[in-house]
């Protein structure tokens, strides 16, 4: 499993396998859906998006850009429902 940087940076999603990049998908992913959850419960109808904690936006940022990449490179980052 590998780290994820601070910053995310080309050059080191270029460096990731597609394995690599589909697995750090799945973890930021279920990192922002907790945090949003989390923030959603403690706002309620107030919620939004872009008045959120940095954490949340931090995780908002990094799974967009590795989301990104995965599309990119054509790969499927989960199963749909059948």
């Amino acid at each position: 499993m590998r780290p994820v940087p601070d910053r995310i940076s080309r050059e080191w999603i270029d460096s990731l396998t597609d394995q690599d990049l589909v697995d750090i998908e799945h973890r930021l992913h279920d990192r922002f859906m907790t945090l949003e959850r989390r923030e959603k419960k403690s706002m309620g109808a107030r919620y939004t998006m872009m008045r959120a904690p940095a954490d949340l936006l931090d995780a908002w940022d990094k799974w967009g850009r590795i989301l990104n990449a995965t599309r990119e490179r054509s790969l499927v980052t989960r199963k749909l429902a059948s």
